[in-house]
């Protein structure tokens, strides 16, 4: 019997899984253990699913992910640090047929980029927003972010989180999801096969809205920070599970379509 070569296995017919044509052959720069890169895939799966490699723009920010144009084949616009969806909102109006997305931490959304964000939903501007939750600051040392929990141990508060000195954590998709303009809100996770199928189902969701008129779509994915938090990978997955979650619960909090087709249709004011 001949020698079984690897010409002979790998073929088309036997093709378990591969990268997505979308991804470049750039090495990521994250750690070890970061959510961002399984998210980067998911979008670069969905894109080439979609056939819409050449319509779609992303809007990268500042923080962990500034250079994620180094990595999925398409066009990209770079953002000051928390001006993503007004620098999307812009590029959707003018080319709108286009599918436009930004891909933004939580210190970029939630803090700096707290008004543009909430604005643009409030608008339903018809962009997908991809919204990743680690609960810290990952690019600049660890600081506490907006949605840091209660009692977490950062840089800027090692004694933990003090409700009376840095207020509460800041649930931002429960407060997108109340927007008028919002017509897809969802919070997923990618640290388990069967999360990473959800989510992205999810981000499919949310680009096949982007071309239905129907407003703003926001995805955010509860995302651990292993340097950040100081504690190795599979403890980070832990960590997440039993702290974040609790907190942060996954599932879709809004699908429908904007409100105003149905509550805030123009009127006659009286005089």
């Amino acid at each position: 019997m001949a020698e079984l070569q690897l010409t002979d296995i790998i073929k088309p017919e036997n093709k378990v899984y591969g990268k997505s044509k979308i991804m470049t052959d750039t090495p990521l720069h994250y750690c070890y253990g970061c959510s961002h890169g399984v998210v980067h895939k998911l979008i670069a799966e969905v894109i080439e699913e979609m056939n819409i490699q050449e319509d779609t723009i992303g809007v990268a920010p500042v923080g962990c992910s500034v250079m994620m144009y180094y990595y999925l084949d398409i066009d990209w616009l770079q953002a000051p640090h928390g001006r993503a969806p007004a620098v999307a909102t812009g590029y959707k109006r003018t080319n709108p047929s286009k599918y436009v997305f930004t891909y933004q931490g939580d210190g970029d959304l939630a803090a700096i980029g707290t008004a543009e964000t909430m604005h643009a939903v409030n608008r339903g501007e018809n962009i997908v927003i991809i919204f990743i939750n680690n609960a810290i600051y990952g690019m600049t040392g660890g600081q506490m972010a907006p949605t840091s929990l209660v009692g977490q141990e950062t840089s800027t508060c090692p004694f933990g989180r003090d409700v009376d000195i840095n207020g509460y954590p800041m649930k931002i998709t429960e407060l997108v999801a109340q927007l008028p303009g919002a017509a897809f809100v969802t919070r997923q996770s990618v640290h388990t096969p069967g999360n990473v199928r959800k989510c992205k189902k999810a981000i499919r969701k949310a680009f096949e809205n982007s071309a239905k008129n129907i407003g703003t779509s926001f995805v955010e994915v509860v995302s651990t920070c292993n340097s950040g938090w100081k504690i190795d990978p599979v403890a980070s997955n832990k960590w997440m599970e039993e702290n974040m979650f609790p907190f942060y619960p996954l599932g879709d909090i809004k699908d429908g379509q904007r409100d105003d087709v149905d509550n805030y249709s123009v009127q006659k004011l009286k005089k």
